[in-house]
C-alpha cells in the first residue's frame, strides 16, 4: 500500500505535518519564512524539507504529494485588519498556493496533488463585499461560481467545479478535542479533492477523534478532574477563572461606555477569545468569596499551547536545542492552526484514500 504523503504551505509551527503523521501520513515537505516556527519544526519534523519563500518555489519541480495544506496569511482578510481582502500584500499570497498546485498536477498529468485542505479566519466570508470566498472558490474549480441568492456565505457548503469537489466548513476550536478546547477560535476550513468525490465525507462526517496528548504522551486530564485536583491543592476553596477580551475592554473604556466595560470580563466557564498573533490573552483570577484577593495576568506560553491543542513544550525549544523567546512563541502560536480540527480533517483523509 502507498504510504500517503503532505506537503504544508505557509507551515508555521508544524500542525499540519502534525495532525497528518498521527494518521499515518508522511510530511514530506514544507515552506514557510518566520526563522523561529521553522526551527520549532524543524526540532519536531526533522526529515521535512524546508522550501523556504512561497513565491521562488515552483510546483512541478518539488516532489509530488498526496496532500497539500495551506493556512495562508489572514491580515488582510481579519475583521480586525484593514480588510484590503485578497488583493492585500499579504493575503493575496494565496494565488501562490493556487499556482504551485496547478503547476504540480500539470507536471504529473494531473495525479497529484489529490486533495488540497486551505484554512484561513471566519473574515474570508465577508471580505471584499463578500467577493473573496467567491473568488477562492473560482480559483479551486476553474469554474465561475454564482454568489448564493441570499448574498451571505454559508458557514458550511459544498460546489463541484472542472473535475474537483470542493466542501467547506466553519470550525471552533471550542468544541473539538478530547477534552475539548477552552478557546473560541472560529476558522474556515476548505477541502478541495481533485480525484473524486469526497469532499463532504471528509469534512462532514462525524469521527472519533484521539485524546489530546502532553509532552509525555498520556492523555490529559479530563476538565472535571483536573478541577477536583485545583480545589483539593487550594484546601477546599473554588477557583474562579474568567478569561475577558482586552480589545472591547479598552476600547469601552476609551469610549466611557461603562456597560460594554462589563460586558468585556466573561463569565465563570466561558471560553478565551481567540489567541492573536500580536497580542496576549489575559484573564482573573480569585478564590470564591476572596474577590478582592483576586488579580489579572496573561496567558503563558504553555497554557497557549494546551488552548490550541498542542503537545506541552512544543514551541519551548527550537532544533538546535536553543531557547524560543516568549514573543516568537506568543507570535507563533497565535498565527497557528487548533490541532484537534487538523486532527479531524486528516483523520477523513486517511479514511478516505
Amino acid at each position: 500500500m502507498t504510504k500517503l504523503t503532505l506537503g504544508s504551505l505557509f507551515d508555521g509551527i508544524g500542525v499540519f505535518p502534525l495532525a497528518a503523521s498521527r494518521y499515518g501520513i508522511q510530511p514530506v515537505w514544507a515552506s514557510e519564512i518566520e526563522k523561529a516556527p521553522i526551527s520549532i519544526t524543524k526540532r519536531h519534523f526533522p526529515n521535512i524539507h524546508h522550501l523556504g519563500d512561497i513565491t521562488k518555489v515552483n510546483g512541478g519541480e518539488i516532489p509530488p504529494v498526496h496532500i497539500i495544506t495551506f493556512g495562508s496569511p489572514c491580515q488582510n482578510l481579519s475583521n480586525i485588519g484593514k480588510r484590503e481582502g485578497l488583493t492585500g500584500s499579504q493575503s493575496s499570497l494565496f494565488y501562490h498556493a493556487i499556482r504551485i498546485i496547478e503547476e504540480m498536477r500539470c507536471a504529473t498529468n494531473g495525479t497529484y496533488p489529490v486533495i488540497a485542505v486551505w484554512e484561513n479566519v471566519m473574515g474570508a466570508f465577508s471580505s471584499n463585499n463578500r467577493l473573496d470566498f467567491k473568488t477562492v472558490l473560482e480559483s479551486f474549480t476553474n469554474t465561475e461560481i454564482p454568489m448564493p441568492n441570499s448574498q451571505v456565505w454559508a458557514n458550511a457548503g459544498m460546489v463541484r467545479g472542472n473535475d474537483v469537489d470542493i466542501a467547506w466548513r466553519l470550525l471552533d476550536a471550542r468544541y473539538w478535542g478530547k477534552p475539548t478546547l477552552a478557546q473560541r477560535r472560529r476558522r474556515i476550513f476548505l477541502v478541495a479533492d481533485f480525484g473524486g468525490s469526497r469532499a463532504t465525507e471528509i469534512l462532514f462526517k462525524a469521527r472519533d477523534l484521539q485524546s489530546v496528548f502532553t509532552s509525555c504522551g498520556e492523555s490529559r486530564l479530563s476538565s472535571t478532574i483536573a478541577s477536583r485536583i485545583s480545589t483539593r491543592k487550594a484546601r477546599g476553596k473554588i477557583p474562579i477563572i474568567r478569561p475577558f477580551q482586552e480589545r472591547r475592554m479598552r476600547s469601552t473604556a476609551k469610549e466611557k461606555n461603562e456597560k460594554g466595560f462589563h460586558r468585556s470580563f466573561g463569565k465563570t466557564g466561558d471560553p478565551f477569545p481567540t489567541l492573536l498573533a500580536g497580542s496576549v490573552n489575559y484573564f482573573t483570577f480569585w478564590y470564591e468569596g476572596e474577590e478582592k484577593e483576586g488579580f489579572i495576568r496573561q496567558l503563558t506560553p504553555l497554557e497557549c499551547e494546551r488552548l490550541m491543542g498542542l503537545p506541552e513544550g512544543w514551541t519551548t525549544l527550537g532544533n538546535k536545542n536553543e531557547a524560543i523567546s516568549d514573543y516568537a512563541r506568543y507570535k507563533a502560536i497565535g498565527n497557528a492552526i487548533a490541532v484537534p480540527c487538523a486532527e479531524y480533517i486528516m483523520a477523513g483523509i486517511a479514511e478516505v484514500l
